[in-house]
């Protein structure tokens, strides 16, 4: 059984000094961190807020993401793949649920679709000219629909390998607008080739 979340606290803080920061992170070490250890420091712990505050869209009436089901890059009857715009890596999309549904409400078959679909996005994310990894995220804590987030990792670009990349996109100028626009079209024609599925929400659907 996890710890409560006193207990977690207490855990935790035992390791603090006493402003309650932690040593930094192993991370910030890695060559691949957009930071430098010298001058970095921890923000204070803080103690466990209860209950958590709901999450955005945790009551389906108001959740924008369902009134955004018509919008994206491609569709089928029961997911869409949108395009994150304003981004500093070449391309960051966005799977959704078109329906209300969090991860751990699907269904099995929907859990099926979203592990084939997942794999056939990052397949053609990879297949994209100077682009050598989709990296692939799940989170959940700000929304409570479903999201799975593509992130594409350019060519060369060492520091932006794993984890931190995230981190690096929020840092990096933002992106050409017109070739972004251009590889996120490609990959959805080639989505639409290879799984399924249409361009336009309101298209008639498409089937290989």
């Amino acid at each position: 059984m996890a710890l409560r979340p006193d207990e977690f606290y207490e855990h935790a803080r035992a390791a603090a000094d006493g402003e309650l920061r932690l040593p930094l992170a192993r991370m910030t070490s890695w060559e691949i961190s957009p930071f430098e250890p010298k001058g970095l420091r921890v923000a204070p712990l803080r103690p466990p807020v209860l209950p958590e505050p709901e999450r955005h869209g945790e009551d389906p009436a108001n959740c924008d993401l369902c009134r955004a089901r018509d919008e994206g890059i491609w569709f089928n009857e029961r997911w869409r793949l949108a395009q994150v715009t304003g981004v500093g890596v070449p391309l960051v999309l966005m799977l959704y649920s078109r329906d209300h549904y969090d991860m751990a409400d699907l269904s099995d078959e929907m859990a099926a679709e979203l592990g084939v679909l997942s794999t056939h996005i990052v397949r053609h994310v990879q297949a994209l000219p100077h682009i050598s990894r989709a990296h692939v995220y799940r989170i959940g804590d700000g929304a409570a629909h479903l999201h799975i987030w593509f992130f594409a990792r350019p060519e060369g670009q060492a520091q932006l390998y794993g984890s931190w990349m995230p981190v690096w996109d929020d840092l990096l100028p933002e992106y050409p607008a017109d070739v972004a626009d251009a590889d996120a079209g490609a990959v959805a024609d080639a989505l639409v080739t290879s799984y399924g599925g249409r361009r336009s929400a309101t298209d008639e659907q498409m089937h290989v």
